[in-house]
């Protein structure tokens, strides 16, 4: 028997048991048979995938997955982008499951720790998306994937509005290879407003009981916005932006890079930047990127997925974001992540360690936490053939003949907000891999990628450096009051400054005194609310938050 012949009747046999249990020859399975389910189409030993990104979760599926019965249903291997919900770890607490790669466990980092300690998660990899993504299609292909959507109607046609993401790229790495794919929506309709996933990629259909979790997870309120991150702001523009010409980017969303998304239209029109930096974003709707839009910063912005909140905004500026013909956004974490790769020229993001040779992780002492795609967007693409001025000027400072660079950016404050110092001799991630029986360190960015780190001290420009030695000092010039950087001398740092490689504020033209939260064009959600027309409506966590400076 072939393997397409085998896989077929395999999935024929899982199909015919879950027919027999709801008692249909139709794609609905009631919410209350979600469990069972799962014991009639999963098998011991099956790779499964849960849809759970960065914002929405098929969370309705991954509690009907940590309840099935472990006699029936254990050794699953899951194949997953991240672990965000208890119940995500609750299928190894409980036995159902026992393998895992994954791309990012933030929300969950510590207690996967303690999982893998207790030797009761053995870690394949911990991938970026996109890696994870590719191994989808090739040898961690899943038997069964959970995905979810908005809408469905009864021929199990997804609608899954502004929130995509990843739920193609899921359904087809498992449809397309004999998986049965099951797909939690918020509710079943005669017709759909478009069709994001046809319905013959999907074998089954459960209404959740309530609408699907999704987190604001890209929302940053600028009341928590402190002048340290406008300072970090004013630098990276003048430093970075400015004489590179950065037009095409994606950035992280931490506050520094939220400050920068709110002093366009200040701080970056004062210095005549309109028009020629920040034009093309491959990034989430952010809330705090409104001002820049309506000032006629911003040309366009593709989404990796959407942001709680902005749709009414976004499907009012078809002509920044990707809205269909329903009105409302088409995103998608995969493409996104290609875009970021390979059609960016800059790439900014944070850490919370970063060791001698620039290499960084997120991987601390007691937490798992993984990359996302940081990796994926913060390396340098070897395979890009088209220029740009941004990618010309990087690879002549960093004295290539025969191509570019991309800008690689770590925007990091010297200090963690738990006071833990960012610059370390020795990455976590190192004891990290010991413990957890893995190969390599769990690096995030490597350091021969990074082209500049930007700190509250200053900026290092890591392309003008010609040594290891060179890259060392510069990166302990800007390390600041931190026993990584008081190991170097004032005397090799006003060096690195007079050649250009270091740069401190009164550098770049800066005053430290002026730079603060007056640069801001918003300074609280309200604000953020007022610049959008009132088409931004802000989740109800944010209404709530009030802060206060001194």
């Amino acid at each position: 028997m072939s393997d397409t012949v085998r896989r077929g009747a395999d999935r024929a046999s899982r199909l015919a048991r879950a027919a027999a249990l709801s008692g249909t020859s139709g794609k609905v399975c009631p919410a209350d048979l979600a469990t069972r389910l799962l014991e009639a189409i999963i098998e011991p030993g099956d790779r499964v995938t849960i849809e759970g990104d960065n914002q929405k979760q098929a969370d309705f599926l991954a509690s009907a997955l940590a309840k099935v019965d472990p006699a029936r249903v254990h050794d699953l291997h899951m194949v997953q982008s991240v672990l965000a919900l208890p119940d995500h770890l609750a299928v190894f607490e409980r036995g159902i499951a026992n393998r895992l790669d994954f791309s990012y466990a933030g929300p969950q980092s510590r207690k996967l720790a303690e999982l893998v300690a207790a030797n009761a998660v053995r870690i394949g990899a911990i991938h970026t998306y996109l890696e994870l993504y590719a191994r989808m299609l090739v040898d961690l292909t899943p038997q069964v994937a959970l995905v979810v959507a908005d809408k469905a109607d009864r021929d199990g046609n997804l609608y899954t509005g502004p929130n995509t993401e990843d739920t193609p790229t899921i359904t087809e790495a498992a449809a397309f290879r004999g998986g049965i794919v099951v797909a939690q929506v918020n509710e079943i309709v005669d017709r759909l407003p478009r069709v994001d996933v046809p319905g013959d990629w999907v074998d089954v259909v459960v209404p959740s009981p309530k609408p699907y979790l999704i987190d604001p997870l890209f929302t940053r309120d600028p009341a928590k916005i402190r002048n340290e991150n406008v300072l970090m702001a004013m630098m990276a523009i003048a430093a970075i932006y400015e004489p590179y010409q950065v037009r095409r980017l994606n950035h992280g969303i931490g506050y520094a890079t939220a400050a920068i998304e709110l002093i366009l239209p200040t701080y970056a029109a004062q210095r005549g930047l309109k028009g020629k930096i920040a034009r093309h974003f491959v990034l989430n709707p952010h809330p705090t990127l409104i001002p820049a839009i309506e000032a006629g910063f911003v040309d366009s912005v593709y989404c990796f997925g959407s942001e709680l909140g902005m749709e009414r905004y976004v499907s009012n500026h078809a002509d920044i974001f990707p809205v269909g013909a329903d009105g409302n956004l088409r995103s998608n974490r995969a493409l996104a992540q290609v875009a970021g790769q390979y059609a960016c020229d800059l790439f900014i993001g944070g850490t919370l360690q970063i060791d001698p040779q620039g290499n960084s992780s997120t991987a601390t002492k007691g937490r798992i936490t993984g990359f996302g795609g940081a990796p994926n967007m913060g390396a340098d693409p070897r395979g890009r053939r088209h220029d740009s001025p941004t990618w010309l000027r990087a690879g002549q400072e960093a004295g290539e003949s025969l191509r570019g660079r991309k800008l690689v950016v770590q925007m990091v404050q010297t200090h963690q907000p738990n006071a833990a110092p960012s610059f370390v001799e020795r990455l976590d991630a190192f004891d990290l891999a010991a413990s957890a029986g893995f190969a390599l360190p769990p690096v995030m960015i490597y350091g021969d990628d990074v082209t500049h780190v930007v700190t509250e001290r200053g900026v290092a420009n890591l392309l003008r450096c010609r040594s290891p030695q060179e890259r060392e000092a510069a990166l302990r010039a800007v390390a600041g009051d931190t026993e990584f950087g008081r190991r170097q001398s004032s005397e090799t740092s006003d060096s690195l400054r007079s050649r250009g490689i270091v740069m401190f504020p009164s550098d770049l033209g800066i005053d430290v005194n002026t730079a603060t939260r007056d640069w801001l064009v918003a300074k609280s959600i309200d604000d953020i609310v007022t610049a959008s027309g009132g088409l931004y409506v802000p989740p109800a966590k944010f209404r709530r938050a009030i802060v206060t400076h001194t």
